[in-house]
């Protein structure tokens, strides 16, 4: 049957979402309203893992090879503590400029059908054309959520620490993390290249460095200037570029960690940051709204009946998001525990931030954590190896060596 789709919001989600609408039915009339000109886009790059690449591929081919090809690749992970370095050898990580990627989803988009209108800010309903579904795509400060908030239950709890996305030209080899130590207390960056030459830094300290430091009053000029001294080593004599407020003061915020009690109110439903956040610090939140498109999409095909398709699609992703939204709480308050890990040997500090997402690591000692999780992890290949020699070999490896 026909659908007519508005997605609000031409980011990730929305766009992916109307691809998929057209793949199932060209007949479909799917509209993308964007806020924002052509171009105009927030962030330098995004991150994510091979097995979105993966159910990219399942939902349109096309598009996946496009992502995919317009993306780089790391497998290191570095951690520079002051002068001390550690480096770890992980999964296959990918970064792609949010720029490069919104070119890709919009081109597909148009390809197929899809109208891809910018400069269409939405506030209402009085913004938006007739439509069978609405989808609110319009990220964490959506209008069309907020219009309704009791209805969809809306929460945010703001995180302690303060943070600022930025970029430079200094190409990086590996996902680095670098920590650097003021008479006000620690600052530590994210970074990441997401294309031929350039890189992503994500910057964040507490409150008490953040005002220690200046940061609070100076202009983003001279903000920049103190991050590139406090990170000349990860840099090695690269700029920093930011975008500034329109008074040209740089744009530190604190996250908002949202949900709502129900993502679907009538013919609207919510999607992506606009439904849920999820810490920047385990670099999901691209990956968990292309999943939400996939998940909406599919329900949508597969459930008889909107409210049915739509509830179903809630429950799915309510599901999935268990886990990502615990591995992000445990993360964030990691880093706001910084001080409990830093004085660690840089190879044992770099492995209880790999650690971070641990729901024990909070309350056991972190010396002990790390000597009972690097037990643990001899204890499985020990098992590993049984199971690949079978029970009798197994029982003779263990009466020979107890």
């Amino acid at each position: 049957m026909r659908v007519k789709v508005v997605c609000v919001g031409g980011g990730p989600a929305g766009l992916y979402l109307s691809i998929l609408m057209k793949r199932q039915d060209p007949a479909h009339d799917v509209t993308v309203l964007e806020r924002d000109p052509a171009g105009a886009t927030y962030g330098w790059g995004v991150t994510y893992w091979g097995g979105l690449l993966d159910r990219l591929r399942a939902g349109d081919p096309e598009s996946a090879h496009a992502v995919e090809a317009a993306s780089v690749r790391w497998r290191d992970g570095v951690a520079h503590v002051g002068d001390r370095t550690a480096r770890h050898t992980g999964d296959e990580g990918f970064g792609i400029g949010r720029h490069r990627l919104l070119d890709v989803l919009a081109d597909r988009a148009r390809s197929l059908g899809v109208r891809v209108e910018h400069g269409r800010p939405v506030s209402g309903p009085a913004d938006l054309p007739a439509a069978d579904l609405v989808v609110a795509a319009d990220g964490v400060h959506s209008a069309l959520r907020e219009r309704h908030a009791d209805r969809f239950g809306t929460e945010a709890a703001v995180g302690r620490n303060l943070y600022v996305w930025l970029g430079t030209t200094k190409v990086l080899d590996a996902f680095t993390f670098s920590f650097a130590e003021t008479p006000h207390g620690w600052i530590w960056c994210y970074a990441y290249r997401h294309d031929a030459d350039r890189s992503t830094c994500v910057v964040e300290c507490p409150p008490e460095t953040w005002t220690g430091l200046g940061l609070d009053r100076m202009s983003q000029e001279d903000g920049l200037a103190l991050l590139e001294g406090l990170f000349a080593r990860l840099l090695d004599g690269h700029r920093l570029t930011g975008r500034a407020h329109a008074d040209g003061t740089a744009p530190w915020r604190t996250f908002r960690t949202l949900t709502n009690r129900t993502w679907s109110y009538g013919d609207l439903v919510l999607m992506g940051d606009a439904a849920h956040t999820t810490h920047y610090s385990i670099g999901a939140g691209t990956t968990l709204a292309l999943e939400d498109a996939l998940a909406l999409a599919g329900a949508l095909r597969d459930v008889p009946g909107r409210a049915a398709a739509l509830a179903a699609y809630e429950r799915e992703r309510k599901r999935a998001l268990l886990s990502a939204q615990s591995a992000a709480r445990h993360s964030a308050r990691w880093y706001e525990d910084l001080p409990r890990y830093i004085g660690l040997e840089p190879g044992r500090m770099f492995a209880l931030l790999g650690q971070r997402h641990s729901p024990l690591l909070p309350y056991v000692p972190p010396r002990l954590y790390y000597h009972l999780d690097r037990a643990a992890g001899r204890l499985g290949v020990l098992r590993r190896l049984k199971r690949g020699l079978g029970p009798r070999a197994a029982r003779a490896l263990q009466a020979r060596h107890g």
